[in-house]
């Protein structure tokens, strides 16, 4: 059984003020086509389909289009989608009933009534039987009333529990979708600036990836860089757009699992995905930078044939090492690059101050902000119940996109 695995799409998200339409609905396309050349046997979609919460019509619309496109391939692929942090669970649920008969199941929230289980799909191939475990995005909070008070005390104890009392049948294969923060035993997965804030701090959100062993292939979501996580079966497909600067030399793709019969390991291929415009980082003098702006990437327009005079169109972060501070150098930097995302110093006189500074000023956690904060003012340390509540409200807050 074929298996395409994408998560965070992240459909209306903006880069430092710049839109990624252009990038989303290509990539977007690219996907369809790929859909279409390799016809998987189900394509699952695991979380964060919209970057925000209340995502504008726009965004609507372009998610809308693709679930239409692939719709109309034939035979019939089967998709299916949970929930991610970033969802509205009512919002992605609308007309879900209807998508339904169009082989578009969605999964936005985890059981709640003891009668509820996870929205369960079986597929069928050569080999038998395929059950696939749809399980979005949880908080403890969701999932207590299942339980006996007290069994459930986190993150990683709701999602082992819900997955226990599905008396999962180890007998055939067995897929998941799920949206956490999984991380193995050993170490925990790489990370990038473009969920770094979603991921609680002091890694209370942290699940342990040996959750996920009794499947023979967990599709995740939420990390935006591919990469296996635990165990053999368990991997993040990542993000197939970059989504910050973090990400430049990531290679975005479409994850392609053809899982064999039961007991095999599951083969993983990667479909590479190119979007119009890059997201790089350009370090040099001005004259250097200026001049690299015809020297790759998406360079476009060229002023006569003058390769100097192109205009890249690239999403750019520009280092400028020369000493001193070149005339109108933003403006500059602009006319070249349409797309700068943001435009930094590194030379002996920065450093310099900062070395009388006292050192770079770093970029602190909302947490560890607080704490400071809190005893610069009261003069006397948080205490732990202290931090917990505020560690609670600071993961609310982020996941209300405030």
């Amino acid at each position: 059984m074929k298996l395409f695995h994408l998560s965070d799409l992240h459909i209306g998200k903006y880069l430092n003020g710049y839109s990624l339409k252009e990038n989303q609905e290509s990539i977007l396309s690219q996907i369809v086509f790929l859909a279409q050349k390799e016809h998987p046997d189900a394509i699952a979609i695991c979380g964060d389909i919209y970057d925000k919460s209340a995502p504008s019509g726009e965004a609507y619309g372009i998610f809308d289009r693709f679930l239409q496109e692939l719709s109309e391939i034939r035979p019939k692929i089967p998709v299916l989608i949970i929930a991610g942090n970033h969802d509205s669970p009512e919002r992605l649920a609308y007309a879900s009933s209807f998508l339904e008969k169009h082989r578009i199941h969605i999964s936005v929230f985890p059981p709640q009534k003891r009668e509820e289980y996870l929205k369960k799909i079986t597929l069928e191939d050569e080999y038998g039987p395929v059950a696939f475990y749809l399980l979005p995005f949880l908080k403890p909070g969701y999932v207590r009333p299942l339980f006996e008070e007290g069994l459930i005390d986190g993150y990683e104890s709701a999602v082992r529990e819900v997955l226990d009392r599905e008396q999962i049948d180890l007998s055939i294969r067995n897929v998941i979708l799920s949206h956490q923060f999984y991380a193995g035993s050993k170490e925990g997965p790489k990370t990038c600036e473009s969920e770094t804030a979603m991921i609680m701090a002091g890694g209370l959100d942290r699940v342990d990836a040996s959750v996920l062993d009794r499947f023979d292939y967990a599709a995740l979501g939420h990390l935006h860089g591919a990469q296996r996580c635990g165990g053999k079966n368990a991997r993040y497909c990542g993000s197939p757009c970059k989504y910050s600067v973090s990400e430049e030399l990531h290679r975005k793709a479409v994850t392609m699992v053809t899982l064999k019969e039961k007991g095999k390991a599951a083969e993983v291929d990667f479909l590479p995905l190119y979007a119009p415009r890059d997201v790089r980082r350009v370090r040099g003098t001005l004259e250097e930078v200026l001049a690299a702006a015809g020297a790759g990437g998406q360079a476009a327009e060229n002023k006569g044939s003058d390769p100097a005079g192109a205009v890249c169109h690239d999403y750019v972060s520009v280092t400028i090492t020369q000493e001193g501070e070149p005339y109108r150098i933003r403006e500059r930097l602009e006319e070249r690059y349409d797309h700068l995302l943001e435009l930094r110093f590194d030379n002996e006189r920065t450093r310099r101050r900062l070395r009388e500074e006292g050192g770079e000023m770093p970029l602190l956690r909302p947490l560890e902000a607080f704490r400071r904060f809190f005893e610069a003012v009261r003069r006397e340390q948080l205490s732990e119940a202290e931090e917990r509540i505020m560690e609670r409200l600071i993961q609310e807050t982020k996941e209300e996109g405030l």
